[in-house]
């Protein structure tokens, strides 16, 4: 994970913080979260913490809420945000399948003993 990543998952802003941000009250943004849109990480007295995604998260549901959409409508989208990312990780190109076919020959070649190789040409 790159380094700017990993500091916008960081969770570090309490809820009364991120309410100001967000200009959302403390039941909205937990109903979010029992609806499953987000899922901040709790400290160690069991506090909700939200990171700058989070924080952006909570933005896009408002702005998806202002837009006419209900909450079933927002996780539709959510998962086919999902699907799509895991289908785009998943998915090789040929120049992949090239690139990994080749290095598998080259890695069966080096195990061949050299007795098989005489002058260059293997037996």
């Amino acid at each position: 994970m790159k380094e700017k990543e990993l500091r916008r998952s960081m969770a570090v802003f309490p809820i009364g913080t991120v309410m100001k941000l967000t200009d959302l009250s403390a039941r909205q943004i937990r109903y979010y979260e029992d609806q499953d849109l987000i899922k901040p990480e709790r400290s160690s007295g069991n506090r909700r913490m939200y990171s700058l995604n989070d924080i952006d998260r909570l933005l896009e549901i408002k702005d998806f809420l202002n837009e006419g959409l209900n909450i079933a409508a927002i996780k539709r989208e959510y998962t086919v945000r999902k699907d799509k990312t895991l289908r785009k990780q998943k998915s090789l190109t040929d120049a992949d399948v090239r690139r990994i076919l080749q290095d598998e020959l080259r890695n069966q070649g080096r195990f061949s003993t050299p007795s098989q190789h005489i002058s260059g040409w293997r037996i």
